[in-house]
C-alpha cells in the first residue's frame, strides 16, 4: 500500500468571473516513495492547478476527492505546514520579492523547517558554510545571495535559485512545475543535476513539463498524461519519447 502520496478522485474549480470554472475532474495519482514521476499534457489540462492545489494555494477551491501526504490529509493543512511535512513547490514564474534578502529569506525558511522537523536551527555562520556549498555546487555567484528574491534575476537564474532553495529545505516531495520553461541547455542540466543528486529512497519529485527535453536529464519512473483535468494514461519513459514523437492525439482519441 502507498502512503506517501495518494490522490483520489481529486476536484477542484477557481473563480472565473464570478463563474466556478472546474479544473481538476476526479484525478487519480499515487507515488511511492523514492520514485520520480513526471505528468505531460496539452495546454489547459490542468497541470499547473494540480501544483498549486498541492501546495494550498487559496484560490483554487477543492470540490472533492482526498490527498494523503505521508498518511496525513494534504487538503486539511495550511501551506506552511505542507512545507513543514517535506512539500517543496518550484514555481513556473518564479515571484519576485522586492526589498526581502535572498539569504535572509532562504535563512528563514530553512529554519522553519528545522524546527518543525525538531531539528538545531543553523545559525549564521552554519548557513553561509551550508548554502556557499550549494551554490558551488550550482555554478552560481555568491553575489545572488546578496540580492533580493528573484528580483533582477533572469529566468535561468530564478530556476537555479529554486533548485537551490530545494536543496536547502531538503524536501521529500518536490513539485517542479515547468521548471524547464526558458532555459538554455546549460541552464536545464543544471536544474536536472540539482534534481539528480537529490534523488535516493527518502526523495520523491513530481515533474510537470510540456517537453521530453527534461526528461532526458532527469529519468522518471513514471510518465502520466494529462487532460481535461485527468489522468488518462500512465506508463513508463517511454511514454514521453512517443508524445515527443507524435503528440497527444492517440491517448486523446482513446479517452474521448
Amino acid at each position: 500500500m502507498n502512503d506517501f502520496l495518494k490522490i483520489s478522485g481529486l476536484c477542484a474549480q477557481i473563480d472565473n468571473n464570478g463563474t466556478p470554472k472546474e479544473i481538476l475532474r476526479g484525478l487519480d495519482l499515487e507515488i511511492p516513495k523514492g520514485q520520480v514521476h513526471a505528468i505531460m499534457g496539452p495546454n489547459g489540462s490542468g497541470k499547473s492547478t494540480l501544483s498549486y492545489v498541492l501546495s494550498g494555494r487559496e484560490d483554487y477551491e477543492v470540490t472533492g476527492g482526498s490527498v494523503t501526504f505521508k498518511g496525513q490529509d494534504l487538503l486539511a493543512l495550511e501551506p506552511e505546514e505542507r512545507a513543514a511535512l517535506g512539500l517543496f513547490l518550484a514555481f513556473q514564474a518564479p515571484v519576485e520579492l522586492p526589498g526581502v534578502n535572498n539569504a535572509n529569506f532562504l535563512r528563514t525558511a530553512v529554519n522553519a523547517v528545522r524546527r518543525a522537523r525538531g531539528e538545531a536551527e543553523l545559525d549564521a555562520v552554519g548557513f553561509l558554510k551550508a548554502v556557499r556549498a550549494e551554490t558551488k555546487h550550482l555554478h552560481m555567484s555568491d553575489e545572488m545571495l546578496k540580492r533580493n528574491v528573484n528580483v533582477g534575476f533572469s529566468g535561468g537564474e530564478k530556476k537555479r535559485n529554486e533548485v537551490l532553495q530545494m536543496r536547502m529545505l531538503q524536501p521529500s516531495l518536490a513539485i517542479l512545475d515547468e521548471t524547464d520553461s526558458g532555459l538554455d541547455i546549460d541552464a536545464l542540466r543544471i536544474v536536472a543535476e540539482g534534481v539528480n543528486s537529490l534523488r535516493g529512497p527518502d526523495f520523491s519529485a513530481l515533474i510537470i513539463t510540456h517537453h521530453q527535453r527534461l526528461l532526458d536529464y532527469i529519468q522518471p519512473d513514471r510518465v502520466h498524461v494529462m487532460a481535461k483535468g485527468q489522468i488518462i494514461h500512465s506508463g513508463g519513459p517511454e511514454v514521453a519519447r512517443e508524445l515527443e514523437a507524435q503528440g497527444y492525439t492517440k491517448y486523446l482519441e482513446a479517452a474521448a
